[in-house]
């Protein structure tokens, strides 16, 4: 007798590519402008994503 032999089932749907949810949104060109023109003075020179995330770590900080 031949041994069955087990089948993977694929998962439908785009594989998950992250932990935390994603957010957008939209920003006019004077916007972005500025935000690219604070990333590309820090020390580090974070990606666009990444001073998107810094400016708005700040921002609820100074809500304190």
């Amino acid at each position: 007798m031949k041994k069955a032999r087990t089948v993977k089932q694929k998962v439908m749907g785009r594989p998950r590519t992250g932990i935390t949810p994603l957010m957008g949104f939209r920003a006019d060109t004077a916007t972005r402008a500025a935000i690219v023109r604070w990333a590309e003075n820090q020390p580090d020179k974070p990606t666009l994503s990444e001073a998107i995330r810094r400016l708005v770590e700040l921002g609820l900080k100074a809500k304190k």
